[in-house]
């Protein structure tokens, strides 16, 4: 998530910036989809996989279901209010604009990514909860 993150910023400030530029339409087209292309790759390796990388690595087997139900659920409202939220954005700020916020959004998720998920890639499940279980012990 720490690599595809900046890509993400990258794509989306260079559609934030080719604004700024007087380019032909053959060539604002090309570097429009080859940037939501780009975007859309690295969504996927990065932050698409959350839901199903945390379950399946965090949550033991007899909640496992119910987690990844849970955060699927939670993964697809999300996706529907941005998507449901992007022609409203679009009136109020503008193209740029609106891409701007999203390169925020993903400035401060790069930000949280890398302060505050742990690295739990090739960890057994017992070392993981013990790891997430250290301060969550009942008083």
């Amino acid at each position: 998530m720490l690599y595809t993150i900046p890509i993400l910023i990258v794509s989306l400030m260079v559609l934030v910036f080719r604004e700024s530029f007087h380019l032909s339409s053959t060539l604002n087209a090309t570097i429009t989809a080859i940037c939501v292309i780009v975007y859309e790759s690295c969504f996927v390796m990065g932050l698409g996989a959350i839901p199903n990388i945390l379950c399946s690595e965090i949550f033991p087997t007899n909640v496992r279901g119910i987690c990844i139900s849970i955060c699927s659920l939670t993964f697809w409202i999300s996706i529907l209010i941005v998507t449901s939220s992007f022609p409203f954005l679009l009136h109020l700020f503008g193209l740029t604009g609106v891409f701007g916020l999203y390169v925020c959004g993903c400035i401060l998720s790069w930000i949280f990514v890398y302060m505050k998920v742990p690295e739990t890639k090739g960890m057994p499940l017992e070392v993981i909860i013990e790891f997430f279980a250290i301060g969550a012990k009942p008083q």
